[in-house]
């Protein structure tokens, strides 16, 4: 063992000075990679006209504090219509498939329960074989779906992954509540809706997490059944009016007058907008990652 290495008390070797610098110039570089165009993203869209000019139209530090770019975007034109879409969508979304993938996962971790066997077959056997997108998108026109909001939530409503974590967690409860719930007479729904609810909240909360994000990030499923735009969520918007270029225009962000901010201050402000929620929401659950991934990833 090298000078520069220690042991530590559970017998592991701890790393040597140069080994902690290559460790933290490592990280570092991981975070600026992330944290630069976090910045300029949020300095583009809060900077003068004038001054995204000077920076080539990505601006890195601001010279002001201008919410103009904002002020548009969400004046009630179609970027405004298109947010209320993907708040309405992932709302629901969410709260139906977490609510279904409970429900199924806890009848597959009973055993002895109707078709469990069966149909935990059918779970595994669509987790590895995934239906194409022509048969996915018969199935939603034979249904009646085209251009509705529910094709936005439907077809995806229930992970086969998300349902496996569940059973999983649900598994590892003790099965002396399960008895004792029995003996003093208390139904499935009883014991589902006082027992493991409640002592599954962190696993419900880190599912929920992974929900909210496929609802609010999905945009594929958008452009293939929905022809009606104004019914288009703010990934697609987005998808449009940043990725393709395509401009805007006063009519389009609902502002009187043809003065607008500049297109790349108005595209990284829809751009902010998007990503806001999320990184509002996720730490507040960060802390369940570990007691509810993990702990429901220990047994199948």
């Amino acid at each position: 063992m090298s000078r520069h290495h220690r042991r530590l008390e559970n017998g592991q070797i701890a790393p040597g000075p140069g080994e902690r610098v290559i460790t933290g110039i490592v990280l570092l570089a991981c975070v600026l990679s992330v944290l630069i165009p976090f910045l300029g993203i949020v300095s583009t869209s809060v900077s003068s006209s004038e001054h995204i000019n000077q920076a080539g139209g990505f601006v890195l530090w601001p010279d002001g504090l201008n919410l103009d770019a904002y002020r548009s975007v969400l004046a009630g034109g179609v970027v405004t219509r298109a947010l209320m879409v993907s708040i309405g969508v992932t709302t629901v979304g969410t709260l139906l498939s977490l609510t279904a993938s409970a429900m199924m996962a806890y009848g597959l971790s009973r055993p002895g329960s109707f078709g469990h066997r069966p149909v935990l077959l059918l779970v595994l056997f669509s987790l590895l074989f995934t239906p194409g997108l022509i048969p996915s998108y018969l199935t939603v026109r034979t249904l009646g779906l085209l251009n509705t909001y529910w094709a936005l939530i439907l077809p995806g409503m229930v992970s086969a992954f998300n349902i496996i974590v569940l059973r999983a967690f649900f598994m590892n409860i003790p099965n002396e509540l399960y008895e004792s719930a029995r003996i003093d007479g208390a139904s499935d729904w009883s014991i589902f809706s006082r027992i493991v609810l409640p002592l599954s909240r962190p696993v419900l909360a880190v599912i929920g997490l992974f929900y909210a994000v496929g609802y609010w990030n999905a945009f594929f499923g958008a452009l293939i059944y929905l022809s009606d735009q104004s019914m288009w969520p703010l990934t697609l918007v987005m998808r449009t009016y940043v990725l393709d270029n395509a401009q805007l225009s006063a009519g389009d962000v609902g502002v009187a007058g043809d003065v607008l901010p500049p297109q790349p201050a108005l595209q990284m402000a829809m751009l902010l907008i998007a990503i806001a929620p999320i990184l509002f929401v996720y730490p507040f659950l960060q802390k369940h990652f570990t007691s509810g991934m993990l702990t429901g990833a220990v047994k199948g």
